[in-house]
């Protein structure tokens, strides 16, 4: 995915979440414009056309961001590219947390259904199509985008929001690894399809879809594995997360902010044992969750799901 850092220009900052837009985005602005520039009476049009699914893109992605923070995530960033949007979110590891994070976005395209399909019909009743026709295909054509966009978003193919969504349903019943695990399995045969299709086609936005959706499908199922491996570790007798149920790991996990040392903030009391920089909040690495360590502590564990 793209990040805030590489290759993008910060355009606004709103509710705290910085908004950035890629380089890449001005290129294929301008090729997508030229391309359908004889749907309009001037090129005018065609630039609005354009701004209007970026301004579509940008609120979906903002649904994302809102309702992460809803539950308690963290939501600080958006960046806008040529493939759509990317809210980097971060909510709390539970399913109905993050499945809500993640529905949030397609929600604001349904939204916005009825209300782009009370313009159509209002500018049909006043006559547009014959005294305003470029208005008239203007708003034809944000409804159509809007649509659009929402029924690509909810394909059930990682890591769209609908392959999302699928995989934070599945982890209600296979817990957090083994739900991601059968996502992006899932999401390779999505893969496999718009390969070909883009092959059947000749298109290269379809292609260039293909390709980061198999990227995002390999990371993902390689990250799968990785919280499988985690989960098998041995857990420490005595505390408890105080939101998901979880007994930490044995091992230096936790790392210093101020000197960098690795440790095992349970064994030492939440204190590094190279700057003695003690710490009154203690992540935990299943959840994200950062409380005391005094509400860690309990008489029993509970287990970890996987």
């Amino acid at each position: 995915m793209p990040s805030a850092r590489q290759g993008s220009i910060r355009l606004f900052r709103f509710a705290g979440i910085d908004v950035f837009l890629h380089w890449s985005w001005f290129l294929v602005a301008a090729i997508e414009i030229q391309m359908r520039k004889g749907s309009y009476s001037s090129v005018t049009w065609n630039v609005f056309e354009y701004l209007a699914l970026f301004l579509i893109v940008t609120i979906h992605e903002f649904g994302h961001a809102l309702a992460c923070r809803q539950v308690g995530g963290i939501a600080n960033q958006i960046v806008l590219w040529p493939l759509g949007g990317v809210a980097y979110v971060d909510p709390p590891q539970r399913p109905g947390a993050t499945l809500w994070s993640i529905a949030a976005g397609p929600l604001v395209n349904v939204v916005l259904i009825p209300v782009l399909f009370v313009a159509v019909m209002v500018g049909r009743s006043l006559g547009w199509p014959d005294t305003m026709p470029n208005l008239y295909q203007l708003v034809r054509a944000i409804s159509y985008i809007n649509l659009g966009l929402l029924i690509f978003n909810i394909l059930p193919i990682y890591p769209l929001d609908g392959g999302q969504i699928l995989r934070s349903l599945l982890w209600f019943v296979l817990g957090r690894a083994h739900s991601l695990i059968v996502a992006t399995v899932f999401g390779l045969f999505g893969v496999v399809a718009f390969i070909a299709l883009a092959v059947w086609k000749q298109d290269l936005w379809l292609g260039a879809i293909a390709l980061f959706m198999l990227m995002s499908c390999w990371g993902g199922l390689k990250h799968a594995l990785v919280l499988l491996r985690f989960a098998k570790l041995p857990r420490r007798d005595g505390f408890v997360c105080p939101t998901c149920k979880t007994a930490p790991p044995i091992g230096e996990f936790w790392r210093c902010g101020k000197c960098g040392q690795q440790f095992d903030t349970f064994q030492t009391g939440a204190a590094c044992p190279n700057c003695r920089t003690q710490f009154t909040q203690t992540k935990c690495q299943d959840c994200g969750a950062l409380r005391p360590m005094h509400d860690w502590m309990v008489a029993s564990v509970v287990p970890a799901n996987v």
